[in-house]
């Protein structure tokens, strides 16, 4: 599903606002969604999932194709925690 996608849904769904509003209205929400990121916070949508901001330190790793012995840095990366409920609504 894409943002488009998205936008449609919402255009079908609700009656009163034209293509173009709700094509601002998905993009306000991912906005938010991204500035809340930004900040370090985790965005909790009930009966989905949360998303959230982990720190992965520095680390010993191994290049795969030498087998040289290698520093990786540490970085900041996004995770995806379902919710129970879509969870089991998949299962």
């Amino acid at each position: 599903m894409t943002r488009d996608d998205l936008a449609e849904a919402i255009y079908e769904r609700h009656g009163g606002l034209s293509r173009r509003e709700s094509r601002q209205l998905v993009d306000r929400l991912l906005d938010s969604i991204r500035a809340a990121l930004l900040a370090g916070n985790a965005v909790r949508i009930s009966g989905f999932g949360r998303f959230e901001v982990v720190r992965r330190r520095a680390r010993r790793g191994r290049n795969p194709s030498t087998g040289q012995p290698i520093e990786i840095a540490p970085r900041q990366q996004l995770i995806f925690r379902p919710s129970r409920r879509l969870i089991d609504a998949l299962n």
